[in-house]
C-alpha cells in the first residue's frame, strides 16, 4: 500500500471516530502540513465522502450523511464485536427493546460475514457455537430505531431536541432537553437529559416519547449530579420512584444462597449470620409479593408489614384447599 493511500485510510479512520476535526489536529496526528490535509479530503471527496469543511483561520473537517452508504473503517476487535452482536440481537437476545431488530439485524450480520477474514469469521462462529443465554429474556415495550439512533446522535452532538413526551398517569406535554445519553434498563430504553424549560435533570422513557427531532442548536457541557454517569443516574431515578412501603423478611438462609437463589441485588439483602439474612423488597402489590415470596423455598419470617403477613395466611389457605 502506498504511503498516500494509508494516509487517506488513516484519515478516514480519524473522521469517523470523532465528530469534527480541525486542520491542525488531522495535520498533528498524521504528521503532514495542513496542505497535504485538504489535498487527501479532496480525494476523500472524489472517492464519493461527504467531508465538509468549515472555513476560518483554524478550519474543521466532519464526515456528513451522503447520498450512499460510504464503506465503513473497522479494526479486527470492532468488527468481532458487531458481528456478536449482531447475532445476538438477531436471535432475540435484545429483548424486544428494539423494534424490528431482529430482521434488520441478520441483513446486517449477512452483509458483514461475507466480507469477514477467515481469521475473524472462525472467532465469530466459535463465540455463536459454544454459547448461548441461559433463558430468553422477557420482552419490554419496543422503542422505535430511528428515535434511539436520534437520540444517541443528539447526546453525543449535545444538539437539544424537542419531544412530546406522555407521562405515567396520560398527560401529554411538549420537552426541550438537552440529551445526555441513553441507558437501556428494567427492560427500557431511558434518556437522561436536562430539561430546558424546567431547569433540571430528568430521565425520559423512550417509548413513552413523539416525533422527536433535532433543533439544530447546541447546548454547553453539563454535568450531572456528584459527577454520575448516565446509568447511575438512571438507577438512583428508578430507585427513588419505587413505592415507599417495604417488605421485610427475616430469611433463615445465608445472604450470598439467597442472591444466589433467588436473584436479588447486594442492596435488597443484609446478612445477619452465615445461616441468616434481611430481605427488603418494594411492595407495590402486597398480592404479588406474596406470590414471589411463597417461591422462596426457604424458611422465612415477615417482619413488616403486617398487611403482607395477611396475605400470605390467605394465599397458605387458598393453596391449601386447592390441594384438598
Amino acid at each position: 500500500m502506498t504511503d498516500t493511500s494509508a494516509r487517506l485510510l488513516s484519515l478516514l479512520s480519524l473522521l469517523q471516530t470523532r465528530r469534527e476535526w480541525t486542520g491542525p489536529e488531522l495535520a498533528r496526528r498524521l504528521s503532514v502540513s495542513a496542505r497535504t490535509v485538504r489535498r487527501d479530503v479532496d480525494r476523500l471527496r472524489d472517492l464519493g465522502y461527504p467531508v465538509h469543511a468549515t472555513l476560518g483561520s483554524v478550519g474543521g473537517y466532519r464526515l456528513e450523511a451522503g447520498t450512499a452508504m460510504p464503506p465503513l473503517l473497522l479494526d479486527d476487535e470492532e468488527a468481532v464485536a458487531i458481528a456478536v452482536g449482531l447475532r445476538g440481537a438477531a436471535g432475540g437476545a435484545a429483548g424486544g427493546a428494539v423494534a424490528g431488530i431482529e430482521e434488520t439485524s441478520l441483513r446486517a450480520l449477512a452483509k458483514l460475514e461475507q466480507v469477514l477474514p477467515d481469521r475473524l469469521r472462525r472467532r465469530v462462529g466459535a463465540l455463536h457455537t459454544h454459547s448461548a443465554p441461559l433463558a430468553e429474556p422477557p420482552a419490554g415495550p419496543a422503542a422505535d430505531p430511528e428515535t434511539l439512533t436520534l437520540l444517541a446522535s443528539a447526546s453525543r452532538d449535545r444538539e437539544r431536541v424537542r419531544f412530546g413526551y406522555r407521562a405515567k398517569e396520560g398527560d401529554q406535554t411538549r420537552r426541550l432537553a438537552e440529551p445526555q445519553g441513553l441507558v437501556w434498563a428494567g427492560r427500557r430504553w431511558y434518556l437522561v437529559a436536562w430539561d430546558v424549560e424546567r431547569a433540571g435533570w430528568r430521565t425520559f422513557r423512550v417509548d413513552r416519547m413523539d416525533d422527536p427531532a433535532g433543533t439544530g442548536v447546541r447546548a454547553g457541557p453539563r454535568e450531572l449530579p456528584g459527577g454520575a454517569s448516565a446509568a447511575e443516574f438512571v438507577r438512583g431515578a428508578l430507585a427513588a420512584s419505587r413505592p415507599s412501603v417495604q417488605a421485610v423478611l427475616l430469611v433463615h438462609v445465608s445472604a450470598e444462597e439467597l442472591a444466589d437463589r433467588y436473584r436479588v441485588s447486594d442492596a435488597e439483602v443484609e446478612p445477619v449470620d452465615e445461616h441468616s439474612c434481611v430481605l427488603r423488597l418494594a411492595a407495590d402489590s402486597m398480592e404479588y409479593t406474596a406470590l414471589r415470596i411463597a417461591y422462596l423455598d426457604v424458611d422465612f419470617e415477615v417482619r413488616e408489614p403486617a398487611e403482607l403477613a395477611d396475605r400470605l395466611r390467605e394465599l397458605g389457605a387458598r393453596l391449601v384447599r386447592a390441594a384438598g
